[in-house]
């Protein structure tokens, strides 16, 4: 018999460390938060890499998902060129 794991989300299931999991996890939400509201300029990948003060190909490379190519703080500065506002919760986790 196979004991099944239950994680939070999948970046704690492939992630290796606690610490590394929370930094994806802060990270994809800020990606996709960046690309709703990309989507919803209707505007061409050249243009909004342009409002956005990146280039065509690193937007591309954001609404891609990958992931990797963007640190925390990149993607807090970006999201905020983009109109938005980001804000850290910090929380105990359980024992």
């Amino acid at each position: 018999m196979t004991k099944e794991h239950r994680f939070e989300s999948v970046w704690d299931a492939i992630e290796p460390t606690p610490a590394e999991a929370a930094s994806m996890k802060a990270r994809s939400e800020v990606m996709m938060a960046i690309r709703k509201i990309v989507d919803g300029w209707k505007a061409t990948q050249t243009v909004a890499a342009k409002r956005l003060g990146l280039t065509q190909p690193r937007l591309n490379d954001l609404l891609r998902g990958r992931i990797d190519k963007f640190s925390l703080d990149a993607l807090v500065d970006i999201a905020t060129r983009a109109g938005l506002s980001v804000r850290v919760k910090t929380v105990r986790r359980a024992a």
